[in-house]
């Protein structure tokens, strides 16, 4: 099995065979409708974690820190080269012929403007931690708090520069080349050969039959563990980021039990936007959310100094194709530290975030070409990190250089950064209550979106299903958030990167091997463009 003639001549009993062994692992109970193996043995092992995390938090917090510290001492190369390899196959199929096919079909159309449909992926991709590190990366680099990038000396010109280019970095292609993988994958399978929406069916070329058993059934298991705990992170800094905005607005403390009231309330009117469906929720929200940081965005560039984000916005460019392979290399890094914190960190955390990233811009992508759909996931969110860093990022940097207000000291707290540099533009209050406001919609478009992308895979790749399962998902992930946080305790950033890293190197494997079955289905799939 995995020969391209066989895919080609066996099209209609690949649909046939999954339906009907997908049959043999349908379930319906409660009212719910699921896919048995996959649904039950997730949510038993994500419960029994929970519980575990509850009764032993310093316990669970060890357990994910030592995997962390193995993954990082052992196999961080991997994860280095998994995702330069990403960013290589993302290159090689816009170049290729293969980027005229359309997803779904010759025929097929668009089902949402091309505005709403990059609103929703870019919201769903990386906007709380956008938020988040966009000030907080650059003045860790600039003030060498957890190391330098490259060994660039501190508080120097060069530094600033190698700061924001390493943020970039990590903020750029590679992730989106991540998501573009699994993204792509998951819409061609599904649209262009009939099969359900799961992680699993992208392997039919190298599987076979074997893609609906007890192999499929694994591979979308790790993919629901990876999204929950790619979810916690995202969610645990966005509650440490709401927390941090409230305690500088209102003089609350930051404290863990803040946090923990901050994602109880915000999965509340999570469940109120998984209730009104797809367009009502999470497509209004996306669209508010773009309104928003375009708006704070224009504020910033024009209260700090237009010249100066320019300025910034060149140096951010240049920067980052000066050091693109320097800060792409695994061998040999005098910066070895600095790169397992930083970067393997943010690899894995985008990797364990992908199977939910890739299928929910599956989910809105129908009707694109594979060439359109590489570009936009690539390119577009990638420009638009580099205007934002050029803006918080530099402005932030230009704070410290000049020594006015925080900043200049260090990074104290991550979650308190961006707070502290819009204190030293006008209306700072306005602009900082705004920033909360913003980082609470996508913290409910990112979890909405986790429930429906973890409740179509465990559902064997069903579009449709009864709205308790999605509500299910969503109570589950808020608290995976909550024990992650809790057990962390004082050290809950580093809780929260250890529950990524967990996930990471089981998942780049797999995205591996996903590319050589795209690349499979994908050239069996020219041959119709031929004829």
């Amino acid at each position: 099995m995995g020969e391209d003639s066989d895919l080609s001549m066996n099209d209609d009993n690949m649909v046939g065979n999954h339906n009907a062994m997908n049959g043999e692992g349908a379930l319906k109970f409660l009212g719910f409708h699921v896919h048995g193996r996959v649904f039950g043995i997730s949510a038993c092992l994500i419960i029994l974690f929970i519980i575990a995390a509850l009764y032993s938090p310093s316990g669970s917090n060890a357990f994910l820190g030592s995997i962390k510290t193995w993954i990082l001492e052992y196999t961080d190369w991997a994860i280095m080269l998994g995702a330069n390899i990403f960013v290589v196959f993302c290159a090689v199929i816009i170049l290729l012929p293969v980027g005229k096919i359309r997803l779904g079909g010759v025929d097929a159309r668009p089902e949402y403007s091309r505005r709403s449909w990059i609103a929703m992926l870019f919201s769903a991709g990386m906007g709380i931690g956008l938020i988040f590190w966009s000030v907080a990366e650059p003045i860790a680099y600039y003030t060498d708090w957890f190391g330098t990038p490259l060994n660039t000396p501190a508080y120097t010109p060069e530094g600033a520069k190698m700061a924001l280019s390493a943020t970039m970095y990590h903020w750029g292609l590679h992730p989106w080349a991540v998501y573009g993988v699994l993204g792509l994958s998951l819409a061609f399978f599904s649209y262009n050969r009939g099969l359900p929406l799961t992680i699993s069916s992208v392997f039919y070329p190298l599987l076979g039959r074997y893609t609906w058993g007890i192999t499929g059934n694994i591979i979308d298991i790790l993919a629901v563990f990876a999204t929950m705990f790619g979810l916690a992170t995202s969610l645990g800094f966005g509650a440490q980021q709401v927390g941090a905005g409230l305690q500088f607005l209102f003089g609350f403390d930051n404290t863990l039990s803040l946090q923990l009231i901050v994602i109880v309330g915000i999965m509340m009117i999570t469940l109120l936007s998984v209730y009104r469906g797809l367009n009502g929720g999470i497509k209004v929200l996306s669209n508010i959310n773009m309104v928003m940081a375009a708006l704070l965005l224009l504020f910033v560039i024009f209260t700090s100094s237009v010249v100066a984000f320019f300025n910034n916005l060149s140096t951010i460019a240049t920067g980052y194709a000066e050091n693109f392979v320097a800060l792409s290399s695994f061998s040999d890094r005098s910066d070895k530290v600095w790169m397992d914190g930083w970067t393997v960190f943010f690899w894995a955390w985008w990797i364990s975030w992908s199977p939910f990233v890739g299928t929910f811009i599956a989910r809105v992508s129908k009707g694109r070409t594979v060439r359109e759909f590489i570009i936009a996931v690539l390119l577009i969110p990638t420009a638009f990190s580099m205007i934002w860093m050029a803006a918080f990022g530099g402005t932030a940097l230009d704070q410290a250089a000049t020594q006015v207000g925080e900043l200049y000291k260090g990074v104290g707290d991550a979650s308190l950064t961006i707070y502290q540099m819009l204190d030293n533009l006008p209306l700072a209050s306005i602009t900082s209550f705004l920033a909360i406001v913003l980082v609470m919609v996508f913290f409910i478009t990112s979890a909405d979106s986790g429930a429906l992308v973890v409740d179509s895979i465990t559902a064997g790749g069903k579009l449709n299903t009864p709205l308790k399962q999605r509500m299910f998902w969503g109570i589950i992930q808020g608290l995976i958030a909550i024990v992650v946080l809790q057990g962390g305790g004082a050290e809950a950033l580093g809780a929260l990167q250890s529950s990524s890293v967990a996930m990471g190197l089981p998942f780049t494997i797999i995205l591996l091997f996903m590319c050589v079955s795209l690349y499979k289905g994908l050239h069996q799939e020219m041959k119709k463009y031929r004829t």
